[in-house]
């Protein structure tokens, strides 16, 4: 069985700890990056996980922060689950292609806290996604299957893709419309992978809450494009570090609700960029469900059979003046 990690600030520290229960058992050394922790603190890990620790720190009393830290590559996959897909006015069926994109590390941020939203964004929304946190160097194409996929992802996070649609989709700025500070919050946990668990990540159930009402309830097994797949393809292309993270993709839920391919395509063909812009912002300004000032995220990842626990996150949404 794997076994949980943890970063967090305690009197005015920043620390790596192994979550037991309600306690997180602290390592002896400090490491300011994870790419430094997978390298250099695991063997301590390891050792904490397996025994016990008599300097315990109660949960309740450090400051969680993300355990994924910047500088790093954020690989993004879109529209990996069928229900996501027909919400964003695609076919549900598996595309021919991986969709992929990069967010900004220093989107980055703690599970528990505010999310800001800059004062020009109007359509703020959410997107809970199971994150693969790569495990070593890969410089070349790898036969990564999910048989083997624990030898290159050491673990899993949760993350929420936070989004600006109004800049995202009528500009297509993709990276920019999800890539402002505070719109990648992840953790609290980073559960450490074992080859036992490679059967679990096509089990984890994913729920994400806006004041106490579902508005994501979803399974990995939904996966369009599977991790090891996904993983495959990108290590055809790029080089990934220690530390990096993969985004799996949304499910079905959230604000964003796209017309049709073709009724965009028709737009496009009749109307300036700049009127398609000020139309779909109108209409989406219709939808109450985007996220506002003092609105509440709160989100779980967690399998069936209880062995992977990601935590959960608690998220305030603070607009900016």
């Amino acid at each position: 069985m794997g076994f949980t990690i943890i970063r967090f600030k305690h009197q005015d520290q920043i620390k790596w700890g192994i979550v037991k229960a309600d306690k997180i058992y602290p390592l002896s050394n400090n490491y300011p990056m994870l790419s430094d922790f997978l390298k250099h603190g695991m063997p301590e890990a390891q050792s904490i996980a397996k025994g016990t620790n008599a300097n315990a720190l109660d949960l309740n009393a450090v400051e969680i922060l993300s355990p994924v830290t910047p500088p790093c590559n954020i690989v993004c996959q879109g529209k990996n689950y069928a229900d996501h897909r027909i919400e964003t006015g695609s076919r549900p069926d598996r595309p021919e292609f991986n969709l992929l994109f990069f967010k900004a590390s220093s989107s980055l941020s703690p599970p528990k806290g505010q999310v800001i939203c800059p004062a020009h964004v109007k359509l703020l929304d959410y997107e809970l996604e199971l994150g693969l946190v790569i495990g070593c160097d890969i410089t070349q194409s790898e036969p990564i299957t999910s048989k083997n996929l624990d030898k290159y992802v050491c673990g899993l996070v949760m993350a929420n893709d936070i989004s600006a649609r109004d800049i995202q989709i009528p500009q297509e700025q993709w990276f920019k419309g999800k890539s402002f500070r505070t719109f990648c919050p992840a953790g609290p946990y980073l559960y450490m992978l074992e080859k036992s668990d490679n059967a679990r990540l096509s089990d984890l159930q994913l729920t994400l809450k806006v004041n106490g009402e579902i508005r994501q309830n979803a399974n990995t097994r939904q996966l369009l494009y599977s991790p090891a797949e996904t993983l495959k393809e990108i290590s055809d292309v790029m080089d990934l570090s220690a530390g990096d993270l993969i985004l799996t993709g949304t499910a079905g839920g959230v604000s964003l609700k796209v017309p049709k391919k073709f009724i965009r395509n028709l737009m496009g063909m009749f109307l300036s960029d700049q009127t398609r812009m000020r139309l779909f912002v109108q209409s989406q300004l219709k939808n109450p469900r985007y996220l506002k000032n003092g609105d509440v995220i709160e989100s779980a990842i967690r399998s069936s059979d209880g062995r992977i626990d990601l935590g959960t996150q608690r998220l305030e949404v603070t607009k900016t003046a």
